[in-house]
């Protein structure tokens, strides 16, 4: 069961990462400091929003438009984040 929950444990971490990386990509198409016309280029910024849009779109729905500003990554991070700390520190120890 230990490697379950190790296996739960990494796969909130490496979305957190993925999590950074779509905002930063987003800021980085927004600036114009990026071309998603680029092949390459696309297929990352592609694969970003597929795999962060279907968790991000619900909390954009029920937050308050505060403008150009998106907090919808920082609140999902901060989520993760505490999902994380609540199994690292209560499950893992317990789980035989």
């Amino acid at each position: 069961m230990r490697p379950i929950v190790f296996v739960l444990i990494q796969a909130i971490n490496l979305y957190m990462y993925l999590l950074i990386a779509s905002a930063i990509m987003s800021w980085l198409v927004a600036f114009n400091v990026v071309n998603t016309r680029n092949q390459f280029v696309g297929m990352i910024a592609d694969f970003l929003y597929r795999i962060t849009e279907p968790v991000l779109r619900p909390i954009r729905e029920r937050l308050p438009n505060l403008g150009g500003l998106d907090v919808s990554p920082l609140v999902v991070f901060f989520g993760l984040w505490i999902v994380q700390l609540y199994i690292v520190e209560y499950i893992y120890p317990n789980v035989p």
